[in-house]
């Protein structure tokens, strides 16, 4: 699958938290998270999921359905750095697509994990 560039803003990280309700201070308020031990605010994983779904739906269609997506976390996704998504399908059966997701920033992987894809009907 071709890969997706996202930059990594500190927009998109408060926004992220705000849109998934989680207000938690280390991902939007830069010296709480230091004092927690982080050097900056980082992106939560109700975000990082949701981009891994936009990447799968960019790449099969709006009309796909995301039927399991098992994700781990890895190296934080901190402001100023990018993330590139990358996808291998490793399966294709009774109109499924089993996707294996990697999403790698300045530190290393920031997401792996797979996710299932519910193909629309005609689509290989």
């Amino acid at each position: 699958m071709p890969t997706l560039t996202i930059p990594i803003t500190r927009t998109l990280i408060v926004a992220g938290a705000l849109a998934s309700r989680d207000y938690q201070d280390v991902h939007h308020d830069t010296e709480a998270a230091q004092q927690k031990g982080s050097p900056e605010i980082f992106m939560n994983i109700l975000t990082t999921n949701g981009l891994v779904g936009r990447y799968l739906t960019d790449h099969f269609g709006p009309r796909c359905t995301l039927r399991k997506v098992a994700i781990r976390l890895g190296a934080p996704n901190y402001p100023g750095d990018t993330m590139v998504l990358s996808g291998t399908v490793t399966e294709v059966t009774d109109g499924t697509a089993v996707v294996r997701v990697v999403g790698a920033n300045g530190l290393g992987h920031h997401v792996t994990g797979t996710v299932t894809v519910g193909l629309p009907e005609g689509t290989a």
